[in-house]
């Protein structure tokens, strides 16, 4: 029985493209196939562009026969996140009043998975300017779990991740400045790395004016996959560099292979959130698979993450409020002001010289890390203390916003420093109105994405990969 070629991994699709076993056009044509079959009741993708896809396969194909060397992702179909600058399309952000605003050129991410060969299927859904950990907008309506409608497709790559995990191409471009990546790799089962700081070249070239200080720092473009090997594929063609980003780290993706067994410091603290039996369950599957695969496990926490992650997302949120606010009250939906509202009431934006001294404080927070990481180089621990949240639920006053957003310490403590983080399904619980992933984090040193895909990599061989579980409960596969 033959494989379906939407079903692959990116690696083995990537493989067989390579090799002359399948055609770009044939992976291209199963994804735009896929799509065609799943998107209808996910809304994931929301800008298709099948058209373009067939001829830039068909351009690969030509290319490969007349003997140019295919790059490493030849033919693999990918999805592009609407808040991201792609050449003649709109880049939306979810805001019905930017759904106008046609690009003048590829943004870096999206050139360097070109230049390494990827095809770019469609474009996928996000809320109203990104800043919801749901994917949800007046311009495009709600995003679908393709595991239920039970759970949250998470956010604000929402779009991007029940894309990939239905098959729809198999890399999600997507990107993080408090859990973007992360939220929805969490809810559908992908897997994702948030980059650390300056690691992926980032710049949108038709945007009016600079972004704002903090959201240069906290904000990170990365992929979602199905595979931990599919990270490992796609982030040295993330990396490399493009002088439209200054402060681009011109690194390697791998760094020196470690001289000995790496110490992991093992966390469970959720910070007065209880912590859910099966989330408890999911991180003793990771720690015993870490140690299994030959880290060396302590508990112990690392320093000040409450008091690093609260001044984060206070900070970020008076910066916010003082670059975006007017934008916000003029453009937003009444349901992105009434969000807003319940943020600034929950983490009242630091302003004046408080928000230079949280600044300032950032500094203090990331070097004790560094020295935390000198020996524990690898932290793993929760991403959220519960599985996951049903559709919606940060739109149901203080509390909903609590469980979302309040409850991410770990999240957006990782935007406020820099440092890469990545979330992997360790577990499939069954909750009551249905099956969720369930995952847990790896935080890594700074610049070292690659030791932290390598970790999730060896949780991924004891827990398994997701998506087969996920087409087998949909009947798919």
């Amino acid at each position: 029985m033959t494989t379906p070629l939407w079903t692959l991994t990116a690696t083995e699709l990537a493989r067989r493209t390579r090799n002359g076993e399948v055609s770009a056009l044939e992976a291209v044509e199963a994804a735009i196939a896929r799509m065609d079959a799943a998107n209808p009741k996910l809304n994931a993708v929301v800008d298709d562009l099948r058209d373009e896809a067939r001829a830039r396969a068909a351009a690969l194909d030509r290319a490969r026969a007349a003997g140019e060397a295919p790059g490493p992702l030849h033919g693999v179909p990918v999805t592009i996140k609407v808040n991201i600058d792609q050449k003649g399309h709109a880049t939306t952000n979810g805001m019905l009043s930017l759904r106008d605003a046609i690009a003048p050129d590829d943004a870096p991410v999206v050139s360097n998975l070109l230049k390494a060969g990827a095809v770019v299927i469609g474009r996928s859904a996000t809320p109203e300017l990104s800043f919801r950990a749901e994917t949800d907008s007046p311009l495009y309506g709600p995003t679908h779990n393709p595991w239920g409608r039970h759970i949250s497709a998470g956010g604000s790559s929402g779009g991007a991740g029940s894309a990939v995990m239905a098959g729809i191409g198999a890399l999600g471009h997507g990107n993080d400045i408090g859990g973007s990546l992360r939220f929805p790799a969490a809810a559908t089962g992908a897997v994702t790395v948030k980059p650390g700081l300056g690691r992926v070249p980032a710049f949108n070239p038709g945007q009016v004016a600079e972004r704002g200080p903090l959201a240069q720092a906290m904000s990170v473009q990365g992929v979602l996959a199905r595979s931990a090997a599919d990270l490992a594929l796609a982030m040295p063609a993330l990396v490399a560099p493009d002088p439209r980003d200054p402060f681009h780290v011109p690194l390697p993706y791998k760094g020196a292979a470690p001289s000995g067994p790496l110490r992991v410091a093992f966390c469970r603290e959720t910070f007065g959130f209880a912590l859910h039996p099966a989330v408890a369950t999911a991180l003793d599957t990771a720690a015993r698979a870490l140690e299994r695969a030959g880290y060396l496990l302590e508990e112990i926490a690392p320093p000040h993450l409450e008091e690093t992650a609260l001044t984060g997302y206070r900070a970020l949120l008076g910066e916010v409020k003082l670059m975006m606010g007017p934008d916000i009250a003029t453009h937003g939906s009444n349901t992105l002001q009434a969000i807003f509202a319940e943020y600034f009431r929950q983490f009242p934006p630091l302003e004046g010289l408080e928000l230079v001294q949280a600044m300032a404080r950032r500094t203090y927070f990331a070097r004790e890390w560094a020295l935390f990481q000198q020996e524990y180089p690898l932290v793993l621990c929760p991403f959220l203390p519960h599985p996951t949240y049903r559709p919606g639920r940060d739109l149901e006053g203080p509390e909903g916003v609590r469980e979302v957003l309040g409850a991410a310490f770990w999240s957006y403590a990782m935007n406020f420093l820099g440092l890469p983080a990545g979330v992997v399904p360790a577990l499939l619980a069954q909750l009551p109105d249905g099956p969720a992933p369930v995952a847990v984090q790896v935080v890594g040193p700074r610049w070292r994405e690659d030791l932290v895909v390598q970790a999730l990599a060896a949780i991924e061989d004891e827990a398994g990969p997701m998506a087969p579980r996920l087409w087998a409960h949909r009947g798919e596969v």
